[in-house]
């Protein structure tokens, strides 16, 4: 399938990277994962500014969407730049509740669109944690046919990324929708989450492979930079053709999902085993050709590297999505 960006999509992502580059997102990372969150908060907001929590919301309820591509589009930048934060779940939830309707969406879209709410979403068959619970003006749940606004964020579980915090939500709540409509949004929803998480696996991808081939050329070795040996150069050869190739199926699954096509689950699926392996074999490259200062916290990389696999895994492990993949 042939597809490029259009001359506003491209804008659209120049100016989230200059947004980004210029709030710092490593010092913000940092604070969110020490829980000082208001350094991300205020992000949070610039970013609803610039549009980017009405991408998925439908324009009744103050939003712009539900818009894919340029989803995808801004996703993409927000991995590459490790933006903290529920963001895929709000994305979700825009969609879960634009589906749903009625009190609940007239009461809480307009808040996402805005970025004046925070909300996280758990959703059955998609594992039993929110993201960032605890930073959430609102926690949705759906089991089976029940929408609910969990009472309380929940217990906190253990997690490989110190600025991914996984809470299980408390049980009970208020339930302001139920029936088959609710279970069909919830679908909708989680592939929805689904394909935004791809798009935040590229990104944090095209990150460690930028970070990594900056470093290969300052590291030196016998006199020459690290970069000039030939293994070197097929190993990063490589991992640029699996975010290479990754990228027209995530692309590819956002057309499918704006036009509603029969396969968009089955194209985002794959879309997220594509991204979510190739992000993670990036991390293992990188951390290999930096050596052990690669490990080191003081890195800022070491934040790329410890998202990339709970991106490869959240919202749709691989094995799960090839599942879906072949199903389709």
């Amino acid at each position: 399938m042939p597809f490029l960006l259009d001359d506003e999509q491209r804008e659209f992502a120049r100016s989230l990277d200059a947004l980004l580059t210029a709030a710092d997102t490593p010092a913000v990372v940092r604070a969110w994962a020490a829980g000082d969150h208001g350094p991300g908060l205020a992000l949070w907001r610039r970013l609803a500014e610039a549009g980017v929590f009405a991408l998925a919301v439908p324009e009744a309820y103050g939003g712009v969407g539900p818009l894919p591509v340029e989803t995808a589009v801004a996703c993409v930048e927000l991995g590459r730049h490790g933006v903290p934060g529920p963001v895929v779940e709000s994305v979700a939830a825009g969609v879960l509740l634009g589906a749903v309707g009625g009190p609940v969406a007239k009461e809480w879209l307009p808040r996402i669109a805005s970025g004046t709410a925070v909300v996280s979403l758990a959703l059955e068959g998609h594992g039993p944690y929110a993201l960032d619970a605890d930073v959430a003006d609102a926690v949705f749940t759906v089991t089976g046919d029940e929408l609910r606004l969990a009472p309380g964020p929940g217990a906190l579980t253990v997690s490989t990324d110190p600025a991914r915090r996984l809470f299980r939500p408390e049980a009970g709540g208020e339930v302001p929708a139920a029936g088959p409509r609710v279970r069909e949004a919830a679908g909708a929803a989680g592939t929805w989450a689904t394909f935004a998480t791809a798009a935040q696996a590229l990104g944090c991808g095209e990150e460690l492979l930028r970070a990594t081939v900056a470093y290969v050329k300052q590291r030196t070795q016998f006199g020459v930079p690290v970069g000039s040996f030939q293994a070197v150069k097929h190993r990063l050869a490589d991992t640029l053709l699996g975010l290479e190739f990754a990228r027209p199926l995530l692309y590819g699954a956002a057309v499918e999902l704006a036009e509603g096509a029969p396969g968009a689950g089955a194209a985002v699926a794959a879309a997220k085993v594509a991204a979510g392996e190739a992000g993670y074999a990036t991390a293992r490259t990188a951390l290999h050709l930096h050596g052990a200062v690669g490990y080191t916290q003081e890195l800022d990389l070491a934040w790329w590297l410890r998202r990339a696999r709970p991106l490869r895994d959240a919202w749709g492990t691989p094995s799960a999505c090839r599942a879906r993949v072949l199903e389709g």
